[in-house]
């Protein structure tokens, strides 16, 4: 494998792939530029656009002979208001403003809110979220059809602008009809994970993952408050999380946040689970060539935090300067990676290892390699759990994930530092330790001379049973 398709950085990213990104070239560019996972978003496009997308991926994966994840983004339920007479209306501060049942078209006193759930859920004094935050009412009377509200704010609502109710846990699923038939479309075609919008309970996770059957992994998109008063249970039957930063900052108080996200990938890391920060991280790029300097400072702090992988949105799948903006989150990844006080925190937010000989091993690896200055830890991973674990140690050095799944090394490549290859079986641990060798010199880890950690588990073929250990020269 060449050089120059090793990564040298530790925190992944993911690209979000639209109109600006859609051609195989520019998927090649992206992926060279510094894109490990690419994300469809089916909010946007036909079941034909994302099926010529997964092909052009995997054509992409086979000409540079990496593998490439490819996470699967669901709607939701959105929230949405009816339509106008006129299209919009001017809301006035202190004026009652009513939200009902009826489909006519709506004007200043009043629209339609076709979602009874929220009519049936909310409580007087709640507060309704509208147009992405941007005005807000208070709920002062209630009937079984309606919601007689006042206006908090003067502003401008038009036809089918979004509703969020930050108050109230709603009695609908994260998964709605028209999820359930892009699940049914996409799952087929081979893809690593499921983005599941609007999570509230675990049991919105489960659902999710019965229906994926094993065939993808379950990210879940924190956007809630009612997620975060859940989070333990969220996670505990999640397989990965992102910080979707975008509906959470309209339903939180701005400040609360950078709180939140901190909270959530201190907990993820716990788990040993891959953890994302999304949403407007290099926003400015959208029509600039380059992004603000507060842009950077976000990138760099989930770096620091620890994210496993950061993500573009609009950036590079509408904006004008895709490739750009890749390139310089790749640029600002890198950069925040080679500095001493990066290192020191990563070493700070270590969780302890949990108890079991599978994390006392991982823990060990890394102990061993950072003391002889192993050149990479190999981990040996049926199901990807072993190089979870390494990962989890967040070592000095990369890790080699070697795995005779092809789906196994797409998953980890959303996973920090692991660098995953398809490797043949191997049936014993010396037979194991020569391939580790192999492929380590093959993909430029390490050279005549230089020393790895193989972790594995034995006997070979059991998922979940890292056991073993080994210090190789080459």
């Amino acid at each position: 494998m060449t050089e120059r398709l090793r990564r040298h950085r530790r925190t992944k990213i993911i690209a979000t792939l639209g109109p600006a990104s859609s051609t195989p070239e520019m998927m090649g560019q992206l992926f060279q530029a510094g894109a490990d996972v690419f994300r469809l978003n089916f909010s946007h496009g036909s079941h034909e656009d994302h099926a010529a997308r997964i092909e052009a991926i995997r054509a992409v994966e086979k000409k540079f002979g990496r593998p490439i994840g490819i996470l699967a983004d669901v709607q939701g339920p959105k929230l949405r208001v009816g339509q106008f007479q006129s299209g919009r209306v001017q809301l006035q501060a202190g004026q009652s403003f009513v939200l009902d049942m009826n489909p006519a078209p709506g004007d200043t006193r009043r629209v339609c809110l076709p979602h009874p759930e929220i009519i049936s859920a909310a409580e007087i004094g709640a507060t309704l979220l509208l147009d992405d935050g941007k005005l807000r009412l208070r709920v002062v009377r209630k009937r079984d059809d309606h919601l007689m509200t006042e206006i908090l704010n003067s502003g401008v609502l038009s036809d089918r602008k979004g509703v969020n109710v930050p108050d109230v846990v709603l009695p609908i699923p994260a998964l709605t009809k028209k999820d359930l038939a892009d699940l049914e479309f996409v799952l087929p075609l081979g893809i690593d994970y499921i983005g599941l919008s609007f999570v509230q309970r675990p049991e919105d996770v489960l659902q999710a993952k019965a229906i994926a059957a094993g065939r993808a992994l379950v990210m879940v998109k924190l956007e809630k408050p009612q997620a975060l008063e859940n989070l333990d249970g969220i996670l505990d039957a999640a397989d990965a999380v992102m910080v979707a930063r975008g509906d959470l900052g309209v339903e939180l108080p701005p400040e609360d946040v950078p709180i939140a996200q901190k909270r959530i990938i201190r907990a993820a890391q716990q788990r040993g689970m891959p953890v994302v920060v999304a949403t407007q991280m290099l926003e400015s790029m959208i029509t600039a060539p380059a992004p603000t300097r507060a842009e950077a400072s976000d990138v760099a702090t989930a770096v620091f935090d620890g994210a496993d992988a950061v993500m573009l949105s609009a950036e590079s799948a509408a904006g004008q300067y895709p490739r750009e903006a890749v390139n310089m989150m790749d640029r600002i990844v890198a950069r925040v990676e080679r500095d001493e006080d990066w290192r020191r925190a990563i070493d700070a937010k270590r969780p302890a290892p949990e108890h079991s000989s599978a994390d006392a091993i991982a823990a060990a690896a890394v102990q061993v390699a950072r003391t002889i200055g192993a050149q990479a830890i190999v981990a040996l991973t049926e199901s990807g759990s072993t190089a979870l674990r390494v990962a989890r140690e967040r070592p000095d050095c990369p890790v080699l994930g070697l795995t005779i799944s092809e789906t196994v090394a797409r998953r980890l490549a959303a996973v920090w530092g692991v660098h995953a290859a398809v490797t043949r079986e191997v049936h014993s641990m010396s037979d194991a330790v020569a391939n580790a060798v192999k492929i380590a010199r093959l993909e430029g880890f390490a050279n005549k001379g230089d020393e790895i950690v193989v972790v594995a588990g034995v006997p070979f073929g059991q998922p979940g049973t890292t056991n073993a250990l080994r210090v190789a020269r080459l």
